[in-house]
């Protein structure tokens, strides 16, 4: 989505629903990947990642009125928060164990291969379910600011100046928070994957 998307979050907005489907059909890769790497190791095992976008998609349908256009990185910080949201309220009753352990499964995703390859490289190549299951390790093990500043920066593609104010940093902050944690999820990362399989 770009900046002439304005046109079709204002037609989502009045409800138009071929507006709405599409303005979503465009986001559903992200917010599965920012879903994914946000779930952490215990609700991977319980919830499906799509599961969890269907249920974000439809909250969002009628929170839309509550949308002010700021530009295609505000959108999708927006609706990643919602995602978010959704995201606590799932732990929440997974930690109350009101789940089967029956349920139990790995998720994998061809799709989000290339999400998580992003995180780390421009060229966006993580191919395996292993390479998945280990940059989500990996990214579960960072430090909470450091999630936060790489997910803005790398998932909703905001700026520094962005991401500074989101997080009541300066500038110069964010950017160190996006370079340090690129740097320890990458060297948590070659760890990883130099450990034998289990």
């Amino acid at each position: 989505m770009s900046e002439s998307s304005l046109p079709l979050v204002t037609r989502a907005i009045e409800k138009n629903r071929a507006a709405i489907e599409e303005l979503l059909v465009q986001h559903l890769p992200g917010l599965r990947g920012w879903l994914r790497l946000r779930m952490g190791r215990k609700l991977r095992l319980k919830e499906s990642p799509d599961d969890l976008v269907q249920s974000v998609a439809r909250e969002v349908l009628g929170q839309l009125t509550e949308f002010e256009w700021r530009g295609e990185a505000a959108f999708r910080h927006w609706l990643y928060l919602r995602a978010q949201h959704k995201l606590v309220d799932k732990a929440r009753f997974v930690d109350a164990e009101c789940r089967s352990p029956a349920r139990e499964r790995e998720f994998t995703d061809s799709a989000q291969a290339a999400m998580f390859g992003n995180l780390l490289s421009p060229s966006g190549e993580a191919a395996s379910a292993e390479e998945i299951a280990r940059i989500e390790h990996a990214f579960d093990d960072l430090p909470d600011d450091y999630r936060e500043a790489i997910c803005l920066q790398r998932l909703c593609g905001m700026g520094y100046d962005e991401i500074a104010q989101r997080m009541d940093r300066s500038e110069g902050a964010a950017r160190n928070l996006v370079h340090r944690g690129l740097s320890k999820l990458a060297l948590r990362l070659g760890e990883l994957r130099r450990q034998p399989p289990k």
